[in-house]
Order: structure tokens, then C-alpha cells, then sequence
């Protein structure tokens, strides 16, 4: 059973609310431990699954790597196709090129790059909450206070789940919508690049307005600090109002005052004059971009850099499953004992302990299993080098007893 009472404040963005509801009894609190059991039962295995396959994506990822190392091909020339290097994997850095600009009408923007984004925010009312809980009378209360401020926001904010909305309505709908305009072909000299390529395409850099010509801009918009502005009072906004800002990635001509055309180094198949994903057979597909200019071990070695970092962050991912797992697990000892304040506290501390230690047990076990499956011989080869000192240190005592 719960209720809540409001409690106004001078200031007409902010209130409190108090909710109180009475303390659950012990089978309530068992029902709801035994829900947190199930679910850490679930994200166990889950762990498991994530520790284990991880190992063997990590080693198909490396393999492929090493693979397309040993077989790509670096273009000398990029005038021409050669046809010997049809269907092979190839490496190239080269700048980009788009053949028609991307625009805006409703800006007059243009801009010769592969894509063109137009970012909206609208000045909105935004909700805040605060909770804090403590004990009065037996029963548990929540003192919730909430904040409304205005600012600008690139989602639109639903004023309707405002627990006060009378004074902090939002619009309903955006009267200008995001978009990202990307040009219908890119090339790279005379090769164009697949989809995939195109979508890693992605270090934008915000359009400057300091030299956009304000004499040609609808009356009802006004630029100011890389922004339009659907007023006339950019400083002083109100709930509504909307800004436009435009951002470009990969510049692709030399004409033009925002800088050469962007640098690429690229991975990819070469058929005909198109780069597509290459099928390794170790199983992954390669098709590499990196905006920069980087020879062909460089890209590999960024990529083994960053598989390893996945590797672990996958690893990290798994432990903390696997501790948070046996945390839900093992709540239900701590509800049985939670009516006694110093047992309680001694079990808690106790729990997390346990979880730590089995957690990284476990998961040692599970990563040593993964080597195991994966990588049998390196597995085997590291088991012997552990036993070497065992080995040595019995052959060293053998050799005393003789003496």
C-alpha cells in the first residue's frame, strides 16, 4: 500500500513529492529475491557464453588478420585498373572524390563531401529528478524533488510524463527533422567504394557560418555562432524555438575553402572497379577505412590493436556478469538474515567477497577452457611450460637422494 502528497515550492520549477509506502513483510521480500535468483541464474550462463565465445572470435579475427596481410596488395598506380589484381585484396591511400556536391535547399548549403548532416535542436522545458529514501514511523519514504529547465535538445522531450506538466509544455513535434545526406557515389582514383566502406565515413566536422552570406537567408531565420535560428532573438530563446547546425565528413574536392580533400587508406576486394568485402577463410570479412594515410602493415597492426581491445573489453564484460550474477544469486541469504542489523551487514560483506572471488575464479576457468577448445596446441604447449619447474625441482631433489 502507497500513497504520495506534493509539496509546492517558491520557486515554480521545482517541487516535492513524498510518496510513503509500508515496509514489505518477509515473504514479500522473499518473493522478490527468489525473481533476482532466476535473473542471476540467466546472466550465469549468459557470463559463460560471453567468456567462452570470445576467445574464439578473438583467435578468427587474428587468423584473418594474418591472412590478409599475407595476401594483400598494394596499388602503385591509381590511373589505371590492372587486371591481374581482380577479385585480389587490395590496399591504397588516395583521396576521396564525389562527382556532384551534397546540398541543402532550405539552407542553401553546399558542400563537395560524402555526406552532409543536418542537425536540429528545439529550446525545450526538461524534467530532472532527484530521490533520496529513508525510514519514519515503520513505513519507507520517497522524497522525489523535481527541477524544470529549459534547454536546447536534439530529442524531443514528451512534456505528457511530466509529473507537473501545467507551465512545462513542449511542442509535440519538431517543426524542422534531422537528416544526413550521403552522395550516391565515392571514389577512391578510379575505384569506387562499397556501402560499407561509405558508412565508416564518419569524422564530421561542424559547417562554419562566419562567412555565410546573410543577405540571402529567409527573414524568419538569423545565423549566429555556427547556428540558424528559426527567431530573431537567438540570445533570448523561448520554448519552440529551434537551431540548425550542419556538419560534413569526408571533404572530397580541392576546391574549396574548408580544407584539401580528405585521405583514406582502404582494405578491401578489388572486382572490376569496385571495392567489396573480402571473405578470409578463416571466416571474418575485411573491409578496412581508416581517414588517414597509413601503409598496409600500419592498417593491419590498427586492427590487431583494436581486436585486442575488444578481446578484453568482452572479458571485463563477462566478469562483471558473472559477479553480478552471483550477487542476485545469493540475495536470498542475505534476505533470511536481513532482521538482524549486525548479521546482516557481516552477510552482505561476506557475499560480495564470495562473489569477487568465484567470479574471477570462474572466469579464469572459463577463459583457460576457451585457450583450450580454440587453441589446443598453445594450450598444451603453455601446461607444459607450467609444469617445467615441477619438473626441474623433482629432478633436483632426486639428484640429492642419490648423493
Amino acid at each position: 500500500m502507497s500513497s504520495s502528497q506534493a509539496f509546492p515550492d517558491k520557486d515554480l520549477n521545482t517541487h516535492r513529492r513524498v510518496s510513503t509506502k509500508s515496509n514489505p513483510g518477509f515473504l514479500e521480500r522473499l518473493s522478490e529475491t527468489a525473481g533476482g535468483t532466476v535473473l542471476g541464474i540467466g546472466l550465469f550462463f549468459l557470463s559463460f557464453y560471453v567468456l567462452f565465445t570470445n576467445e574464439g572470435r578473438a583467435l578468427q579475427t587474428a587468423s584473418s588478420l594474418d591472412e590478409g596481410l599475407s595476401q594483400v596488395v598494394s596499388l602503385e598506380s591509381l590511373f589505371s585498373l590492372e587486371p591481374q589484381n581482380n577479385n585480389r585484396l587490395v590496399h591504397l591511400s588516395a583521396k576521396l572524390h564525389t562527382s556532384q556536391p551534397l546540398h541543402d535547399p532550405n539552407y542553401r548549403v553546399v558542400v563537395q563531401a560524402v555526406k552532409l548532416q543536418r542537425q536540429v535542436e528545439m529550446y525545450q522545458w526538461v524534467e530532472y529528478r532527484d530521490s533520496k529514501d529513508y525510514q519514519e514511523n515503520g513505513e519507507t519514504k520517497t522524497e522525489t524533488t523535481y527541477n524544470y529547465n529549459t534547454e536546447w535538445k536534439s530529442e524531443l522531450v514528451n512534456s505528457r510524463n511530466f509529473d507537473k506538466e501545467i507551465g512545462h509544455q513542449n511542442p509535440s513535434a519538431m517543426a524542422v527533422e534531422s537528416v544526413t545526406v550521403v552522395a550516391p557515389e565515392v571514389r577512391v582514383g578510379p575505384l569506387i567504394l562499397s556501402k560499407g566502406l561509405v558508412e565508416k565515413i564518419n569524422n564530421f566536422q561542424t559547417l562554419s557560418l562566419k562567412d555565410f552570406l546573410t543577405s540571402d537567408l529567409d527573414s524568419f531565420l538569423t545565423v549566429d555562432d555556427d547556428y540558424f535560428y528559426h527567431t530573431q532573438t537567438p540570445r533570448r530563446p523561448e520554448v519552440g524555438d529551434v537551431r540548425v547546425r550542419f556538419s560534413f565528413a569526408g571533404l572530397s574536392s580541392e576546391m574549396s575553402n574548408l580544407g584539401p580533400a580528405q585521405i583514406v587508406s582502404i582494405v578491401a576486394m578489388q572486382r572490376g572497379e569496385q571495392l567489396l568485402p573480402f571473405k578470409t577463410k578463416s571466416g571474418d570479412t575485411l573491409e578496412i577505412l581508416y581517414e588517414e594515410e597509413l601503409s598496409a602493415e600500419e592498417v593491419f597492426a590498427k586492427e590487431h590493436q583494436y581486436n585486442s581491445m575488444r578481446t578484453w573489453g568482452l572479458r571485463a564484460a563477462g566478469w562483471a556478469l558473472m559477479f553480478l550474477s552471483i550477487q542476485l544469486t545469493m540475495r536470498i541469504i542475505y534476505t533470511l538474515v536481513d532482521w538482524v542489523p549486525v548479521l546482516r551487514e557481516l552477510v552482505s560483506v561476506g557475499l560480495k567477497i564470495f562473489a569477487l572471488c568465484i567470479s574471477c575464479s570462474l572466469s579464469l576457468l572459463t577463459i583457460g577452457a576457451g585457450w583450450f577448445f580454440y587453441r589446443p596446441l598453445m594450450a598444451a604447449a603453455l601446461g607444459a611450460l607450467a609444469l617445467v619447474p615441477v619438473f626441474l625441482a623433482r629432478s633436483g631433489l632426486t639428484a640429492k637422494k642419490n648423493e
